[in-house]
């Protein structure tokens, strides 16, 4: 099926690329049909969430390992139960603000995504981790 987005254009979707967020971006709740798209040139550890159901609406996912190692959430039970059997994909949304240095990141809400049934959930930690974390340090 092809869907248009602002940012890639047209897009072709294969109805296993849907993503279902049982459990909706907060703020977004009307919007729960997405897809992952990746750039290949910019490696595994960035993604866009993209809505099939509003062209505009797009997030960038961001894998927490590639610049926290020691992130740990724990991901309550009852979202991993709904998401069902699989692998599990754990993501956070990056906010970039025109000086890309003052880039942050929500460590307190990841995106989690059973990548075999394609349903995700954003998810709000009961762990003290930042709404708002800085992805450069000073002077990087």
């Amino acid at each position: 099926m092809k869907y248009q987005t602002r940012d890639f254009g047209e897009v072709e979707i294969e109805e296993l690329k849907v993503v279902d967020m049982v459990q909706p971006i907060f703020g977004f709740d009307e919007y729960k049909k997405y897809t992952l798209i990746h750039d290949e040139d910019m490696g595994t550890e960035i993604t866009w969430l993209q809505s099939l159901e509003e062209p505009s609406l797009c997030f960038i996912l961001l894998d927490p390992l590639a610049f926290a190692s020691d992130y740990a959430p724990v991901i309550p039970e009852a979202i991993l139960q709904t998401l069902g059997e699989g692998e599990i994909a754990l993501r956070v949304i990056a906010a970039i603000p025109q000086d890309f240095k003052k880039t942050t990141v929500n460590m307190k809400s990841p995106v989690v995504i059973n990548v075999d049934s394609r349903k995700g959930a954003q998810v709000i930690l009961e762990q003290d981790y930042p709404v708002r974390c800085p992805l450069m340090k000073d002077g990087e």
